[in-house]
């Protein structure tokens, strides 16, 4: 028997992307000091692409474990008093990730317009992976 999906990721995104506040490439290119990036693509992702330096790597499907002081996965670096700016390859993944993370209590959090492909596209520098 056929699924019946009654709501897109697409739709999931749009609803999300209403929610939650989202920043500019060259707005986290000025501001690095103030903002904590978070790569939330896959590690495959990483290593074929790399990273935007000094951005902490969360997997997607860890980031409510990383997040919550009470998990045993929780990763201190949740704990700074910065803004959170969430990135994926687009776009898509990080507006979900944003919404999560506003959603649990994180703030300030922010999703970067473009992701990795803008930034990579406006020429900011990237940190390849081993």
């Amino acid at each position: 028997m056929a699924q019946n999906i009654t709501i897109g990721c697409r739709d999931l995104v749009e609803a999300a992307q209403a929610l939650i506040d989202e920043v500019t490439i060259e707005e986290v290119q000025n501001n690095r000091d103030d903002i904590v990036l978070v790569d939330i693509r896959d590690v495959r992702e990483l290593r074929r692409d790399g990273k935007i330096p000094d951005a902490f790597h969360c997997p997607r499907g860890m980031l409510e474990f990383w997040i919550d002081p009470a998990s045993p996965y929780h990763k201190d670096i949740f704990q700074q008093d910065k803004k959170f700016v969430f990135y994926c390859a687009s776009g898509w993944r990080s507006v979900l990730a944003t919404e999560v993370a506003q959603r649990m209590g994180l703030a300030p959090v922010a999703n970067m317009i473009g992701g990795f492909g803008g930034w990579r596209d406006a020429g900011g520098p990237i940190e390849k992976k081993d």
